[in-house]
């Protein structure tokens, strides 16, 4: 079907209850029959090209539904406060429009029955609710991508049912009510790019049921509550904060079930906790943009189920262990998981990849996102030693960055074995000898760096991905030569073969000084013999001379 919204096929079917014109290419403006419908209850119109102005009319028209979606179309105006007459309402999904103005508080007052809200992604405004609110058996609040402001209503400490709260980018402020830890039935607390401040409310630790936290990209201070470790936690997403301490032993104490951690860009100090390798089901690890010290620990490698790890940027020192092969990161690895965990990691892969349908939350969907990804990042410390050879069992990583540390050393030939690396960056070391000439059979590979090293001998042949590289991936190394940089004259342009050739010329200026010598010597006193033999005059005047040097010695 195309054209119009069909108003006909209301006036016509008084008895209609359900009408779903699901991405039907519908467009133009959306019109309402001219009498009451009461037999309606669900429509769903979402995914079309329907423009222009909600009916104000709309909750008189329609006043039995239970089910009103008409999400991602091109709508604008105001909600119309005609939907608080809509008493049967459970859920209403206006996302995706450029709808604009404020929720309006007749609806916030008279959907007794609205178990989900979504008006995320619109151009609204204002603050949340006001006190005015009736809206106790809501159960999924989605209102994120708008330009709310103020402080999160308290009017939501009603909500005792809530299971999900999307507020994420928005310009809400003030700090994360404690109340919030009273509404045990939380499952998605989804708030990041605000302005939110003050520390995490203790209460969190009430949340039991609690599955994935992301207040990430606020204003967040202090520390983390030890008395947080919620059993059911999987996701914990803390980046661009201002938290800071160190990380506490009770802290996420038992999460079995924890697959994401994301604490970068904080103030966080001391050592990489020993507790972590408790943390069995842990597959993204990411304390990047700290001020973590001490040594990259060996029970990392304790993470069976470790897919990316992001240590960057820290104050870490001593040597890469070589024990991270033992981790899903190695292709070969024997995944322990049981065919239960395996469909149920599966069954949440495919549930995110379908969030856009159930739930539009962004921030929900970048975590799917985030679980394809797989690497290893400890650039910018102050790491030491050898690469360990064992780095290039590490299979399945698409991104590998050591650079700006103090690594000395030879790069692994063993790399070549990073079949899926998109990135390759060593740059910024101490690295010396040749590139290994295995690395050509990285076929994935788009990012190649291992500029400013000690690196010599002739770059690797310049064709299929390596001739994408510049300059840029090989300068401040002395002693490489070849295409991008100046081409090799020739096999004595390297730095051994310069030395022994000096050391030759050397030798060669030896013997020829030696002969040129004796042989002018020679030559010198045999013509002085001669010349005092023939002129009689000269030799008097030579024998004179040798008297007169004798006397003057006595």
């Amino acid at each position: 079907m195309n054209g119009e919204f069909p108003t006909w096929l209301l006036e016509n079917n008084t008895k209609l209850s359900d009408l779903s014109l699901i991405n039907d290419s519908l467009a133009g403006p959306f019109r309402l029959p001219i009498h009451s419908h009461k037999r309606l209850r669900l429509l769903d119109i979402s995914n079309n090209n329907i423009r222009g102005h909600i009916p104000v009319e709309f909750g008189d028209v329609l006043p039995s539904l239970y089910v009103f979606k008409n999400s991602m179309n091109a709508l604008d105006g105001s909600i119309p406060s005609s939907f608080g007459n809509m008493k049967f309402l459970q859920i209403l999904d206006l996302s995706n429009n450029h709808l604009t103005g404020e929720i309006p508080e007749h609806l916030a007052m008279g959907c007794v029955n609205l178990q989900s809200l979504a008006l995320s992604n619109n151009n609204l405004q204002g603050h949340l609710f006001s006190r005015n609110f009736n809206l106790t058996n809501l159960q999924w609040l989605q209102l994120e991508g708008n330009h709310f402001v103020g402080e999160i209503s308290q009017s939501l400490s009603k909500c005792s049912s809530l299971k999900g709260l999307f507020l994420n980018n928005n310009n809400l402020s003030g700090k994360i009510p404690r109340w919030l830890g009273n509404l045990t039935w939380l499952q998605y607390i989804i708030m990041p790019t605000n302005h939110l401040e003050g520390p995490i409310p203790v209460e969190f630790c009430q949340l039991d049921l609690l599955q994935i936290l992301d207040i990430s990209d606020n204003n967040i201070s202090g520390s983390l509550p030890s008395c947080f470790h919620p059993l059911n936690i999987k996701q914990v997403h803390l980046s661009k904060n201002m938290l800071q301490g160190q990380l506490k032993r009770g802290t996420f104490f038992n999460c079995s079930s924890l697959v994401t951690l994301d604490l970068s860009y904080n103030l966080l100090n001391g050592s990489i906790p020993d507790w972590v390798d408790g943390l069995s089901r842990l597959s993204h690890l990411i304390l990047g943009h700290n001020n973590l010290e001490g040594e990259v620990s060996v029970q990392l490698c304790e993470l069976n189920q470790l897919q990316l790890l992001d240590l960057s940027n820290n104050n870490l020192h001593g040597s890469i262990p070589p024990c991270f092969d033992n981790t899903t990161l190695h292709e070969n690895y024997n995944n322990s998981s049981s065919p239960d965990e395996q469909f149920e990691i599966f069954f949440s892969i495919i549930l995110m990849s379908n969030l856009k349908y159930f739930f539009p939350s962004k921030a929900l969907r970048e975590v799917k996102v985030l679980s394809l990804l797989s690497g290893l990042d400890l650039s910018c410390n102050k790491l030491i030693g050898h690469i360990p050879s064992q780095i290039g069992n590490l299979t399945r990583i698409q991104t590998l960055n050591l650079s700006h540390n103090n690594l000395a050393g030879s790069i692994p030939s063993t790399f070549s074995n990073l079949k899926h690396v998109e990135s390759l960056d060593l740059s910024n070391n101490k690295l010396n000898g040749k590139i290994p000439y295995q690395l050509v059979e990285l076929k994935t590979l788009e990012v190649f760096n291992v500029a400013y090293n000690n690196l010599s001998g002739e770059i690797l042949e310049w064709k299929a991905q390596f001739a994408t590289f510049n300059e840029s991936s090989y300068e401040g190394n002395t002693f490489l030569c070849g295409l991008p940089l100046p081409i090799c004259r020739s096999p004595a342009t390297t730095p051994e073969a310069l030395i022994g050739n000096e050391r030759d010329d050397n030798l060669i200026d030896m013997d020829n000084f030696f002969i040129t010598f004796t042989t002018s010597y020679v030559i010198v006193i045999f013509g002085i013999v001669i010349v005092l033999y023939v002129n009689s005059y000269w030799r008097r005047r030579w024998f004179y001379f040798v008297e007169i040097r004798s006397i003057t010695f006595i």
